[in-house]
């Protein structure tokens, strides 16, 4: 027995082998129930954070749509995995796949794509202003500077949203937990708390939240 029947033996046991069997099952019931609990869980702290926040989304949609009108740009950024849903947001924007959006789209970027950027600020400068720097050079009044961080902690987050709010741009933070110091912070315009201490919940409710405010969006632009 060798590679991974040798880790996990009960998962390839034969159903004659009454005590392998029986850890198995037991095995994929506690998998079953896990995977339930989550779904359970991550369905309500949806439904939560798009209730109490409803008010809220339209109005953050309303700016953005403003801008949008106006020829402004969007411009995304976030660490990890919250790097990749800063460019869905960015891809969804700019090359919308929902009935109510326009076929051109907006002019949107994400500023996690880039790097060449962010390794040439990371090493030369510091990995604090990757984002801040590139807002500093391409961003304008009107623009929409949308940031996402599960801990709201994150220091190169909360600076560029200090270097957009001096640009004149509309700001939209997406955070977790209490919001930490995006929450404290007083240049973002419109700020979305997903109320839970697990990353995995905090970024698929995330994920739920700019999806209804490209939904809103577009429906406002349409």
């Amino acid at each position: 027995m060798s590679g991974i029947e040798a880790l996990y033996p009960f998962l390839f046991s034969s159903d004659d082998d009454d005590d392998g069997a029986a850890v198995r099952d037991r095995v994929f019931e506690e998998v079953r129930r896990s995977t339930r609990d989550k779904a359970a869980e991550i369905g309500a702290l949806r439904e939560q954070v798009l209730t109490d926040q409803a008010d809220a989304l339209v109005v953050c949609a309303a700016a953005m749509a403003r801008s949008f009108a106006a020829g402004g740009r969007l411009f995304t950024f976030g660490n990890g995995g919250s790097s990749t849903d800063a460019q869905a947001v960015a891809t969804m924007f700019a090359a919308p796949e929902l009935a109510d959006a326009p076929a051109s789209g907006f002019p949107a970027t994400a500023l996690t794509a880039d790097v060449a950027v962010l390794t040439a600020l990371s090493n030369d400068v510091s990995f604090e202003v990757v984002f801040a720097r590139p807002l500093a050079a391409a961003g304008r009044r009107g623009d929409v500077a949308l940031g996402l961080s599960t801990s709201g902690n994150s220091a190169n987050v909360v600076r560029a949203f200090a270097e957009a709010r001096r640009l004149g741009m509309v700001t939209i933070g997406l955070a977790g937990y209490d919001g930490g110091r995006m929450a404290e912070s007083d240049t973002i315009d419109h700020l979305f708390v997903v109320p839970s201490a697990s990353v995995h919940r905090i970024q698929e409710a995330q994920t739920t939240v700019y999806q209804v405010l490209g939904e809103l969006v577009f429906r406002a632009l349409a």
